[in-house]
């Protein structure tokens, strides 16, 4: 017998999971009834590949002990564990997300048993009611069998056993907060709650009294039921299905506690035959923008599982969809290399994404207080889509939303299109972190005067993505945070003046600032401010420049802005109007800083801004 100590990380996940879950002890057998599902997907999987069957009909088995010592049997006839799988499955984790799961533990989810599921520490679970739990495998393939017994405190135990056929046998050894599983009603129904979707029978064994006329107990009967539907849900017909059906599914399959969003089932037939159970969650992942996101969607085919951790069935902008994708006509030993090559996957992979973007856009037209509620958990993956997805573009352009001057709430871009002024050229946008400071910025007033409508973006991807995109049903995209944005309003006469005009003033202050501006132009929108700073038509944004510089992609901070000045405002006529060159310097200097700090950008230096601002003040 081998004695091994837990890693420190799994002896605190251990003492978590006891001390902080008891309100949702009951999850602890949909956990280890999904882990023997999972064993017989995979040596269903592993003998069809091998041209063999399984030894007898591949099923989940639960029996029960009353009394003193009370026990919960869990087992399945699956694929196994050796010893070193034992050791390393149950002694360790090595999933990465365990430390994320222990600081979400310890934090203010202690109540959500999501958490369970999501993070793969299942089998842990039984320990909020066990005070041992014991695990007899044996792997397929091997005459060899072992024992892991463990209290969850500090150690494990693993030693030699027997097992007559492959599989996993668990005895959990019920505590005084378990009792109430050692009970046949109790496991009925949270089998028809939790699992009643598993694609396999799971029986349960008990003891049924029985009793004569007057009712007297005459002595017991051992009987043996099935207490499963065992039907893949996605393969039932739509029509003899009902939304609780959908709602139950996702809930015990995706670990979700809340209801999706919605769903969208999908039989297809002719030269590709599959069917697709496709669901969005009512809340965003909590890895959506992890990247080693767990993907949502596992792979079937004829009912036979492949796998859930392929990232290529679907676009990774669509992500945070949860579902099922069964094929007739893929092959069961398909492999990564396969799936990314193969064109019955490429089929099914497109369709499904017109699919699902024909959804989304259905229920944008039919249901808008829904698709809110979608966009605003959704809005950035998809567009996320327009930089990725060239192909459903146009789709993915109907489907975004963003925030704007005109209206409450979100707008799409055919909306502002139909309220466009007469004569206006473009669409007009302005990106930034803060939606707030956005209504506000001095660059919009002109606008406002011309009565034409502002899109706020504030999404860190939205300065790529909008730009990238260029036009919407042949209008063009304009920033009104980069230097063209007056451009549509003025001839080329009116150019020409304004940039006569303020030649002097341009001069005086590119020669002030030298490299620290890209460029000085004299503005024709702005009234109550001294000058705010644009980007040129290629370069990133200033708020983008700051996103990338957060994200290691120092580069582009050496990307300097362009200076808009107010050459009416009396602090930019007071410096035109000196001959002193370190006040000149000074000034023009404040000046650009504060243009910065209103995009939200700290001063390189600021303790040198400071000593200039306070020098003027004297």
């Amino acid at each position: 017998m081998e004695r091994k100590q837990f890693k420190t990380e799994v002896s605190e996940l251990l003492h978590l999971i006891i001390h902080s879950l008891y309100s949702h002890k009951e999850i602890f057998l949909r956990e280890l009834v999904s882990n023997a599902s999972d064993a017989l997907d995979k040596l269903k999987y592993k003998t069809l590949v091998d041209g063999k069957s399984p030894e007898g009909e591949l099923r989940i088995d639960i029996s029960f002990t009353e009394g003193k010592e009370r026990t919960l049997t869990i087992s399945d006839n699956g694929i196994g564990m050796t010893h070193d799988e034992l050791n390393e499955n149950l002694g360790t984790i090595a999933r990465s997300g365990t430390k994320h799961f222990i600081q979400n533990l310890s934090e203010d989810q202690k109540k959500d048993s999501n958490l369970i599921g999501q993070f793969g520490v299942g089998f842990y679970s039984a320990y909020m009611v066990a005070d041992k739990v014991e695990v007899t495998s044996r792997a397929y393939g091997s005459e060899e069998a072992y024992k892991w017994t463990s209290d969850g405190k500090e150690k494990y135990t693993i030693e030699e056993a027997t097992r007559d056929t492959c599989g996993t046998t668990i005895v959990v050894y019920l505590n005084e907060e378990g009792k109430e599983y050692a009970n046949r009603w109790q496991i009925e129904n949270l089998i028809k709650q939790y699992s009643d979707h598993i694609a396999y029978p799971i029986f349960l064994s008990y003891d049924q009294n029985t009793y004569d006329d007057k009712y007297n107990v005459t002595g017991t009967e051992h009987k043996v039921e099935q207490i499963n539907s065992a039907a893949a849900l996605w393969r039932r017909s739509k029509s003899e299905l009902k939304e609780e059906d959908y709602n139950d599914f996702y809930k015990n399959t995706c670990y979700d506690e809340e209801n999706p969003l919605f769903y969208i089932h999908t039989k297809a037939e002719g030269a590709t035959e599959y069917t697709t159970l496709f669901f969005v969650p009512a809340k965003a992942p909590f890895d959506m923008y992890h990247a080693d996101y767990k993907p949502g969607v596992k792979l079937y085919v004829k009912r036979v599982y492949i796998t859930d951790d392929e990232k290529e069935l679907l676009p990774t902008y669509l992500r945070f969809v949860r579902g099922v994708i069964d094929s007739e006509d893929l092959p069961l030993n398909v492999s990564r290399e396969i799936l990314q090559q193969n064109k019955v996957m490429t089929t099914i992979r497109n369709a499904s994404v017109k699919k699902i973007l024909g959804e989304f856009k259905k229920i944008s037209e039919q249901n808008p207080e829904l698709y809110t509620k979608f966009i605003e958990q959704f809005n950035r993956p998809l567009k996320e889509g327009l930089y990725q997805d060239y192909a459903n573009r146009d789709e993915l352009l109907g489907l975004v939303r963003f925030k704007s001057t005109a209206v409450e709430g979100y707008t799409s871009l055919a909306a502002y299109k139909e309220r466009m002024i007469a004569d206006q050229k473009s669409i007009y946008y302005i990106t930034g972190s803060d939606e707030s400071a956005l209504r506000n910025s001095p660059l919009l007033a002109s606008y406002k005067e011309k009565g034409i409508e502002v899109l706020l973006m504030t999404d860190d991807i939205d300065d790529i993505v909008i730009s990238s995109v260029g036009k919407f049903q042949d209008i063009a995209l304009k920033a009104v945070n980069k230097s063209g944005a007056m451009d549509d309003f003025m001839t080329e006469d009116e150019k020409k003046q304004v940039k006569e005009q303020g030649s002097e003033i341009t001069e005086k202050l590119k020669k002030a600032l030298g490299d620290k501006v890209k460029d000085v132009i004299v503005s024709t929108r702005l009234a109550d401010v001294s000058a705010v700073v644009v980007s040129d038509e290629n370069d990133p944004s200033v708020q983008m420049q700051q996103v990338l510089k957060a994200m290691g992609q120092g580069a582009y901070e050496a990307t300097a802005p362009i200076l808009e000045v107010n050459a009416n405002d009396s602090f930019v006529k007071k410096i035109v109007a000196s001959d002193d060159e370190e006040y000149v310097a000074n000034a023009a200097s404040v000046l650009l800083d504060q243009a910065l700090l209103s995009e939200g950008v700290m001063p390189k230096n600021p303790a040198e801004f400071a000593r200039k601002l306070h020098a003027l003040l004297g």
